[in-house]
């Protein structure tokens, strides 16, 4: 490989929160086609990680958001079959439009947080974390 093409890839994800519930994206594509993930995908060159997040969820749910606050960063060599991914997570607040499914997403669908189906990557430790944090600030 060389010095350019053997460095980590950036991608975002998505936390979408809605009266409990939790916004996924089934995916079209493969690694992992038909299983549930967070909305989310790659940062393009001259881009934010803000903007692409904002852009990723729009293009696969159809909802227009704004950047709650950045959740966290994950950064698991092995966490994506496609090569070594980072990616910044967001939790953003849904500011209008209707939800479907579109871009490389089948579907998109509210889940309750308690019952999150398992998930694409490492979605569902991101799920489980932040399960923790909502749990951590109702004490």
């Amino acid at each position: 490989m060389s010095r350019w093409t053997d460095r980590p890839r950036l991608a975002v994800d998505a936390l979408i929160p809605i009266e409990g519930k939790l916004v996924l994206v089934r995916r079209g594509n493969e690694p992992y086609k038909g299983r549930y993930a967070l909305p989310g995908g790659f940062v393009e060159y001259g881009e934010t990680t803000e903007q692409a997040v904002v852009r990723e969820v729009l293009e696969e749910t159809a909802l227009r958001t704004k950047v709650f606050s950045l959740f966290g960063v994950y950064s698991t060599p092995d966490r994506d079959p496609r090569g070594h991914t980072v990616s910044a997570v967001y939790e953003l607040r849904k500011v209008g439009g209707r939800m479907k499914g579109g871009s490389d997403a089948a579907a998109a669908k509210l889940f309750p947080i308690s019952k999150i189906p398992r998930l694409a990557f490492d979605h569902s430790k991101i799920v489980a974390d932040f399960k923790r944090k909502l749990r951590r600030n109702r004490d």
